[in-house]
């Protein structure tokens, strides 16, 4: 320790407060390295996130020890990258984040034996205006939603009750497609008792209308989403069986139909008299017989023993009749066809195709354009894709041109093996960029900064040692100088310079490679060596 002291006294004021800068800066640049490394990588836990969401998700955090970093007002939570999903689960269990709407949560915590009927239903209808607006946001495109419903309590003694109606305000980001459209209006509809699609708006956060709530829109958009829907499909299958002939983006196909969105109800009824079927029969047969005794009433005719005689000498006459009535069903036959809207009147198909390249005999790539026959089996492909009908008026034109661009360049295959495994994201490349700078940027310090300043103040150390040692003076005694006149000067790099160094004097005080070092610099620098060995000669004896 004392020689540990002695070596700093030795330094000088200057020479330490050098040191000790130097190295408080090598500390500081080395923790700095250290911390940016190893601190973790930050990814986005949660954006877009309402301060009541940001506020219980960073008290959650706290609570676990968890570091993170907030962005955007607050708006963005970053945390370490190898903690979002357990995190994100962890939020999800608690009901985090909520939305920044109130849900049906509202009713966990409220005290039901004191709240009224009005406040009970208030509540209602905000957890479910609240419940609405997160169904909305889920829909991809949508930022925000925010949901107003009117639920109309019915009159009493009234016969009508009122219609439910509902207005909704979203912040898109790019624009809504009609069926995105409707299948909001959709989802409120069917989540609120009573409401109609048709009572459904939708403003954008620009105010622009959507959706005005009126029945014609709602029909007119399905409509052309059928449509739509339709040519799509029957594009692709037309474009993918020409591309497996001509090429992968060597055709191009459009495709238009004609839709009759009328509905038509026909009703129909058929008689077959051939058919007949008995139904019922009924036969009636009456008879009668009539005595001819001229109509006279006597006492002689009335006795017992002349009436049997007179009955048969009177003329009988009898008659019979005789009727049958047979009822016959004929056959029926009732039909009602129902022509749903949206049959296809017409289909139009227009293929253009490129022509196929060959090499010439300098390599050059030469277009050639196909034959006739080609193209005509072509179009017979195109039009039994499509379903063609002849006495519908389809039409499929498959027309030869040359492309403007040229052929595609076969993408390179993807690489395999030990390449293919290593999927680097942005985030994992720009961590070793970064990582890679800082190393060079540590090297650059420590050979250009550190080592000069290290160097120049253990030269100076050297020098300020080698001139002001205490075995110097000692070649100033006048005994020792071999009977020599006092006051006379010696020169570095004699004999007798070497002669008058005792070594023996100096042990324990010196080391030997100092008195080796001293020597080369009087050998370097003789007339400061001469000066200063004046200076002891001229100084008085102590």
């Amino acid at each position: 320790m004392q020689g540990l002291v002695d070596f700093l006294k030795g330094l000088g004021a200057s020479r330490l407060m050098a040191m000790i800068a130097v190295t408080a800066a090598l500390i500081g640049f080395f923790a700095f390295v250290i911390m940016r490394v190893t601190t973790p990588q930050m990814t986005t836990l949660f954006t877009d996130l309402s301060v009541e969401d940001s506020s219980a998700i960073i008290k959650d955090l706290e609570r676990q020890g968890i570091p993170f970093e907030l962005r955007g007002e607050g708006s963005v939570i970053m945390v370490p990258k190898d903690k979002v999903t357990r995190l994100r689960m962890k939020l999800a269990e608690g009901g985090l984040p909520k939305g920044g709407g109130v849900g049906y949560e509202i009713f966990d915590k409220s005290d039901a034996l004191g709240t009224t009927s009005f406040v009970q239903n208030i509540n209602h209808l905000r957890a479910l205006e609240g419940e609405l607006a997160r169904t909305i946001r889920a829909i991809d495109r949508i930022q925000a939603a925010r949901v107003h419903l009117v639920l109309p309590e019915r009159p009493l003694f009234s016969r009508e009750t009122p219609e439910p109606s509902a207005s909704i305000v979203v912040r898109v980001r790019g624009t809504l497609e009609p069926q995105q459209i409707r299948a909001i209006r959709h989802v409120v509809a069917s989540a609120v008792n009573g409401l109609k699609p048709q009572r459904v708006s939708i403003v954008d956060e620009a105010g622009q209308l959507l959706a005005d709530g009126a029945a014609s829109d709602i029909d007119q958009a399905v409509g052309d989403e059928r449509r739509a829907g339709f040519e799509k499909r029957m594009r692709k299958q037309v474009e993918d069986i020409v591309s497996s002939v001509v090429g992968q983006g060597r055709a191009r196909v459009q495709l238009s139909a004609d839709f009759d969105y009328n509905k038509i109800t026909q009703t129909s009824d058929k008689f077959d008299p051939e058919g007949r079927v008995l139904r019922s029969s009924q036969t009636r047969e009456e008879s009668a017989v009539t005595t001819d005794n001229n109509g006279q009433v006597t006492v002689n005719n009335e006795l017992p023993g002349n009436r049997n005689q007179d009955n048969a000498a009177a003329s009988r006459d009898q008659s019979k009749k005789t009727e049958e009535t047979n009822n016959y069903e004929i056959s029926r036959t009732t039909k009602t066809e129902v022509t749903e809207a949206g049959r296809v009147n017409r289909i139009s198909v227009a293929v253009l195709v490129d022509g196929s390249y060959a090499k010439n005999e300098k390599g050059e790539m030469v277009y050639k354009e196909r034959g006739k026959e080609e193209l005509d089996r072509i179009a017979a492909l195109v039009r039994s894709a499509i379903g063609f009908d002849q006495k519908r008026g389809d039409q499929v034109e498959v027309v030869n041109l040359k492309f403007a661009e040229a052929p595609a360049v076969a993408s390179l295959p993807e690489p395999s093996g030990l390449l293919g495994m290593l999927q680097f994201t942005k985030d994992d490349v720009m961590y070793v960029i970064e990582l890679g700078v800082m190393m060079i940027l540590g090297l650059v310090v420590m050979f250009m900064v550190i080592r000069p300043l290290v160097k120049r103040i253990l030269a100076s150390e050297e020098i300020a040692a080698a001139l002001a040692g205490e075995p110097v003076p000692a070649i100033a005694d006048g005994s020792a100088s071999g009977g020599g006149a006092p006051g006379q000067a010696l020169l570095p790099g004699t004999n007798a310079t070497a002669q008058l160094i005792d070594v023996a004097q100096v042990q324990g005080q010196v080391h030997a490679q100092s008195v080796h070092r001293v020597g080369e610099l009087a050998e370097r620098n003789p007339n400061e060596t001469v000066s200063i060995l004046r200076q002891w000669l001229t100084e008085p004896a102590t």
